[in-house]
């Protein structure tokens, strides 16, 4: 799929690479490898990566992966705003290429198709003045060939949309069974300006994988009346025998704005599940009854 008005196409669902620096859960040098190989294998051909999953151990491992695939065939992003010497926010145009210049190092790449603003959330003014700039002249000069903002809020994200030139957004958890905010303003702007969108985070931390006592929504334990609101998804999913998390990763493709979803995962048998679960069928009176909960 195409990435909004740029060359970059993405496959529609892409590989979130934090799990595999240790997300929640460690994971060894080889069961990274074969998890790279294992989404390469099932057709993902878009990979998405950051300075901050794991301090550069996410890039690391992608580089050394991706050092054996045909780059052509693949779609690279990263982030900027981050950097690990010593671990600080940087929104600076200095801070901007000395970012890039080291995920270039990490990930052992002559350059990235997509470079993201990463989290800005306190630092609009910087990111707009400074970052912004910074990645439209990288852009302008063919050291990157698109460029967008990455958050888990959709209030920032619009709101570049309609003051800067970004070629995409990636959005984490605004656009789920549980939390709709994207749909509100960002998705309709990003379609009506021709931006394309990334929705990650997908099934909120976890709950919408297995909605169960414990289960993280937004990276922290769930409160029981989002645990309820889960339990009854999936109990309507188990009528119409659909896994709810299945209903979870196809619920942001079906609107005409998102161009992708970006999934994690820290094992081949994960990368499977979700690919399973990309392909399954959702009866449309589930989603009616989806809507209506």
């Amino acid at each position: 799929m195409r990435l909004g008005r740029s060359g970059v196409t993405v496959s529609r669902v892409g590989l979130g690479t934090a799990p595999l620096a240790g997300l929640y859960t460690p994971v060894g040098e080889e069961q990274a490898a074969a998890t790279l190989e294992a989404a390469w294998d099932a057709g993902v051909r878009y990979f998405d990566t950051a300075p901050r999953y794991g301090e550069g151990l996410a890039e690391r491992r992608l580089g050394r992966f991706l050092a054996g695939v045909d780059r052509a065939a693949v779609t690279v992003s990263s982030k900027v705003g981050a950097l690990l010497d010593p671990v600080r926010r940087d929104y600076t145009v200095e801070g901007v290429y000395a970012s890039l210049v080291g995920s270039l190092e990490r990930t052992g790449l002559d350059a990235f198709d997509l470079l993201l603003i990463h989290d800005p959330d306190d630092h609009w003014e910087q990111a707009v003045r400074y970052a912004y700039p910074a990645l439209e002249r990288l852009r302008a000069q063919g050291g990157v060939r698109a460029i967008g903002v990455g958050m888990n809020q959709a209030a920032m994200p619009a709101r570049f949309v309609r003051e800067t030139d970004v070629d995409c957004v990636m959005v984490a958890g605004r656009y789920s069974l549980l939390d709709r905010t994207a749909g509100d303003e960002l998705l309709p702007l990003c379609a009506e300006r021709g931006v394309g969108v990334l929705v990650a985070g997908v099934f909120n931390g976890g709950i919408l994988a297995d909605p169960t006592p414990g289960a993280h929504y937004d990276y922290r334990p769930a409160s029981e009346p989002v645990l309820k609101r889960a339990r009854a998804m999936a109990e309507l999913c188990e009528a119409h025998g659909v896994p709810l998390a299945a209903a979870a990763l196809r619920f942001p493709l079906r609107h005409p704005a998102v161009t992708g979803v970006v999934v994690g995962a820290r094992s081949p048998e994960e990368v499977a599940e979700d690919m399973t679960l990309a392909a399954t069928t959702i009866p449309d009176a589930l989603w009616a009854e989806l809507e209506a909960e």
